[in-house]
């Protein structure tokens, strides 16, 4: 992560390190061309994260050669999205890896201290969300966050969200994980005082067109602060909601 690279050099700035050092912490090849995937491995310089593997359409030799890529050069953690199961039980095969299946996602490695400045809150409006919510939650949690779970607190009983007032007022970033009409990230943005990432999920009964309803309340919201991401998208609403849980770990 760039949190590495920024403490090499305030390493070298205080003398605690000599130059070569620090060379070998930043100098890399930009990718590493393996025919069938170019391993970006400037990521985490450009980006403060490494490049995470989307599994689906992957082949299991596949996803293992860029493991072993991102592992010779330093990667410490490795996200791998859309895994599935049978795929996942071949990549036990060559790496300790930490296979969730209700998310579907796979970790090689082993996860990062929380250095964000604050809370990440990932809420569903119900049980069935929890997969997307997961993927969210994983998400941040392998990229540095400290993540708390708000589990079926969706807006047929409000009650429930309310009690969890305390959290949601005390977050730096949420994420609010619904199907249905998707009305918990207008409820929760009307709440909290901190960006609100809203993520429709396709559950739903016929007129809810796989997440399409949801996806439009969402964008429709009178809460302000909301963001939408896509259908079912939980890792584009980790990945982002870390980005914002670290902007003040920059200065």
């Amino acid at each position: 992560m760039n949190n590495d690279i920024r403490r090499t050099l305030e390493e070298l700035e205080k003398g605690n390190i000599s130059v070569d050092d620090a060379l070998l912490v930043i100098k890399k090849k930009p990718f590493e061309d393996i025919g069938y995937a170019k391993v970006d491995l400037h990521r985490a310089v450009r980006q403060g994260a490494a490049e995470v593997i989307y599994g689906a359409g992957k082949t299991p030799e596949q996803m293992i050669g860029i493991t072993k890529v991102m592992l010779e050069n330093g990667v410490k953690t490795i996200l791998i999205t859309r895994l599935s199961k049978e795929a996942a039980e071949i990549l036990k095969k060559e790496f300790e890896i930490d296979y969730r299946a209700d998310a579907r996602i796979g970790i090689v490695g082993s996860l990062p201290e929380p250095d964000g400045i604050g809370t990440v809150v990932v809420a569903t409006g119900g049980t069935s969300d929890i997969p997307v919510a997961e993927e969210a939650a994983l998400t941040a949690e392998a990229h540095g966050n400290r993540v708390i779970r708000l589990y079926d607190v969706g807006v047929a009983g409000l009650h429930r969200t309310l009690s969890h007032l305390d959290e949601i007022m005390s977050a730096t970033v949420i994420i609010a994980i619904a199907g249905m009409e998707g009305a918990l990230a207008s409820v929760i943005g009307g709440l909290a005082d901190c960006p609100v990432i809203a993520v429709p999920t396709s559950v739903g009964y016929g007129a809810s067109f796989n997440g399409l309803s949801a996806l439009l309340s969402m964008l429709n919201s009178c809460a302000s602060g909301v963001s939408v991401v896509n259908i079912d998208n939980g890792f584009g609403a980790g990945y982002l909601a870390s980005m914002i849980n670290h902007i003040g770990a920059k200065e």
